[in-house]
């Protein structure tokens, strides 16, 4: 927790933190001697200069997010120790702003990601999941589900809140892809975001004619974002920026769905519990999104405005600060026994999606899409199991966001 009282101990080492291509759901190893050292640690990512703290304790992480003297716009002006090679945040990155701001962007596209938002797509979207799952059927066994299932469903429900063209879809794709992949180099990343910007610039340009696909185009992410260039409540850019950032937001559910049947076909014990009883798997989905370490490294950082101190080390104005959503969902204090995938854990505090003013905005959305591949998982592939040998999946490589990159099942 934040507090008054400061240690006078010497700063802890700085431990460098490489970038590792683990397998499978395996939690970072560096991430776990960093969260035995203490609560604050001080770390070196591959990229970017300096050093950096990192908080890794649940109630610290918490605070630290929601605290407005922590900012993430001031580091876009700072070349902080990150993972990706590459770090090009553009105008309207709702990410890399503090409120007001932060604040007014959200607040463009909210409507779209309420209850009542997310609802409206629900029956689509298990109308494109079905869809796909009697193609898979017909087709028969074996099949890669990443590329059946996981990659093509997230990818045209996030399209349909979008308001994206079905026609587009393989490029949003391809440009996701690039985008989240340090592994193709930092001008291809640059240019994928380059092309999807204008992309979506474009699309925001054309008149809307009152139909953007499933609702009308008014209820779409594009459409409120036009709406809200209009009313002069963001900019053009702006409005690109935000629509960049939640169509990548919407893929990163390929990657975490996929851990979650990899978990699932690799601990038939836990798939055999969600078909005998269908009532735990809310929970169930709940304890995985906890359990599974979705990312590489940490996420973004912020800067300290003033000093602060946390968990008794001060941290001066202007060095840069970590926290790990990953470290916190295994804090002991917080979930007892946290390496054990536990169901009927509860209550299940998780910060899988953050905390905080950043928040993901599509938590609601990921959270639907991962019910409705969980109950097709479960209930059309009863004799699903891999079709090669566990160590055998492969798993993306130089990717941000961790999952297989092909997941070959049969059934």
């Amino acid at each position: 927790m934040l507090d008054e009282t400061t240690t006078t101990a010497p700063l802890p080492p700085v431990r460098h933190w490489p970038a590792l291509d683990l397998f499978g759901v395996d939690f970072d190893p560096v991430l776990a001697e960093l969260m035995r050292e203490g609560p604050v640690s001080r770390i070196k990512l591959p990229n970017g200069e300096g050093w950096a703290w990192l908080v890794t304790r649940y109630d610290d992480v918490r605070a630290v997010t929601n605290d407005p003297r922590f900012s993430r716009k001031l580091v876009v002006e700072n070349d902080v120790t990150r993972l990706a090679p590459h770090f090009i945040p553009v105008d309207g990155a709702v990410g890399f702003e503090d409120p007001p701001d932060h604040t007014r962007l959200r607040r463009a596209v909210a409507p779209a990601f309420t209850t009542r938002g997310v609802e409206r797509l629900r029956d689509r979207a298990r109308q494109l999941l079905e869809e796909l799952v009697d193609e898979v059927l017909t087709d028969g066994p074996p099949a890669d589900f990443t590329e059946r299932l996981l990659g093509p469903f997230p990818l045209a429900v996030v399209c349909e809140l979008m308001g994206v063209p079905a026609i587009d879809r393989p490029r949003m794709h391809e440009w996701t892809n690039l985008i989240l992949s340090s592994a193709h180099g930092v001008e291809r990343s640059q240019r994928a975001k380059e092309d999807m910007c204008a992309y979506f610039a474009d699309l925001l340009s054309q008149p809307r004619d009152g139909d953007g696909g499933d609702g009308t185009d008014e209820e779409s992410v594009i459409g409120l974002l036009g709406t809200a260039v209009a009313n002069g409540e963001i900019t053009p850019s702006e409005a690109v920026g935000l629509a960049l950032l939640i169509q990548i937001g919407g893929e990163a559910v390929t990657n975490n769905c996929g851990n979650m049947l990899f978990i699932l076909l690799t601990r038939p014990e836990l798939m055999a519990r969600l078909r005998a009883e269908p009532a735990v798997r809310p929970r169930a989905i709940d304890e995985l999104l906890r359990y599974i370490p979705h990312r590489s490294a940490v996420g973004l950082s912020r800067i300290a405005l003033e000093d602060v101190t946390v968990a008794g080390v001060r941290i001066r104005a202007g060095e840069p600060v970590y926290v790990s959503y990953l470290a916190a969902n295994r804090d002991p204090d917080v979930f007892p026994h946290p390496e054990t995938l536990d169901f009927d854990r509860s209550p299940n505090p998780h910060v899988a999606f953050g905390y905080g003013p950043h928040f993901c905005v599509g938590a609601m959305l990921a959270r639907m899409e991962s019910e409705l591949l969980v109950d097709a998982f479960a209930d059309r592939f009863p004799g699903l199991r891999l079709a090669v040998p566990v160590h055998a999946v492969p798993f993306r490589r130089g990717a941000l966001i961790r999952g297989p990159q092909s997941l070959p099942v049969t059934w």
